[in-house]
């Protein structure tokens, strides 16, 4: 009889090709072949160039950009990849468009990341890989395995290697305070909370401050930067507060509309983020850094693919 052998495959969608390219040099592999297009009417088009049958297909995809196009584009995929007998189909996401959406704020609105679990689901997505989703919950939208990766281990890399000292990690609001408290736990920094409301979409008014901030350096971290409106007015109130410095770090950089001239314009000393949704080269220069979670990535989907724990990849002293 023939010995039945697993075969991994990864796959890039066009939304993040320079995170994929990252994470299969890490991975010591190369990106599958597939055709992906798009029609005039807009309707998009993908073929694998290869069999796929019986492999563990891993696909990367940042819903992101052209949001729309590229949720869509990842589903056609996973459809296609489920029809040519693929053996699992994981649908490595970068960064979970409408995750904002997880709950109805007021009546008559959808909950669309749950709308998009499910979409997920009947294209034939057997798992899903994701990092620092908007709230952790979204997890539980899914009938099946989500891996909630997080960038925190990374940025306190990158900020412990600075030598800032004394430290407070900022909370932009309640609901990430959470987060905020393991960064904090990690550099040995004091936690201080924002009490921010939302009278409109992208639009912030921070209130007061929960903590001593006055002649510390802080490290405001979210999970998101899009419009830059929340930090424009976090950074202003904490300069107000007395901070010495702040710093800000965020998985994903969307930065929408007026984001970078509002960062530009602001007191912040570096933005920090991670390269979870693509960032123009000509915008990596001065305030703005960019890490990357290719490594965190490649060992999240070896791990899957090898049947091995995942969790050691939660663990604040996992070095990558």
């Amino acid at each position: 009889m023939t010995e039945v052998t697993k075969n991994l495959k990864l796959y890039s969608g066009r939304s993040n090709p320079e995170l994929a390219e990252k994470i299969a040099d890490m991975m010591e592999v190369k990106l599958g072949k597939i055709k992906l297009t798009t029609f005039k009417n807009g309707e998009i088009y993908a073929r694998y160039l290869e069999s796929v049958r019986g492999c563990d297909v891993f696909i990367v995809q940042s819903v992101s950009g052209s949001v729309n196009d590229a949720l869509m584009e990842l589903l056609i995929m996973a459809d296609a990849a489920k029809r040519a007998s693929a053996r699992t189909v994981t649908a490595v996401i970068t960064h979970y468009g409408y995750s904002r959406q997880d709950k109805k704020s007021a009546s008559r609105e959808p909950i669309t990341a749950k709308l998009v679990a499910n979409l997920l689901t009947v294209a034939g997505v057997n798992r899903t890989i994701t990092i620092d989703l908007h709230q952790g919950q979204i997890q539980g939208f899914f009938d099946s395995p989500v891996n909630h990766l997080t960038a925190l281990p990374i940025f306190a890399d990158y900020f412990g290697d600075k030598g800032l000292e004394n430290v407070c990690v900022v909370s932009p609001d309640v609901g990430r305070a959470k987060a905020a408290k393991k960064l904090a736990d990690m550099l040995g920094a004091d936690l201080a909370i924002m009490h921010k409301s939302r009278p409109d979409h992208n639009v912030a008014e921070v209130s007061s401050v929960i903590g001593n901030v006055k002649d510390k350096t802080c490290i405001l971290n979210d999970d998101m930067i899009d419009t830059a409106g929340s930090i424009e007015a976090a950074v202003r109130t904490l300069k107000r507060e007395g901070a010495l410095a702040v710093y800000i770090c965020a998985t994903h950089g969307l930065f929408s509309g007026p984001a970078y001239e509002r960062l530009a314009s602001s007191a912040v000393e570096e933005v920090v983020i991670c390269d979870t949704v693509p960032v123009p080269a000509e915008r990596q220069n001065g305030r703005i850094k960019v890490v990357t979670v290719a490594p965190l990535l490649a060992n999240a989907i070896m791990n899957v693919y090898l049947e091995a724990s995942v969790s050691e990849l939660f663990d604040p002293e996992f070095q990558l």
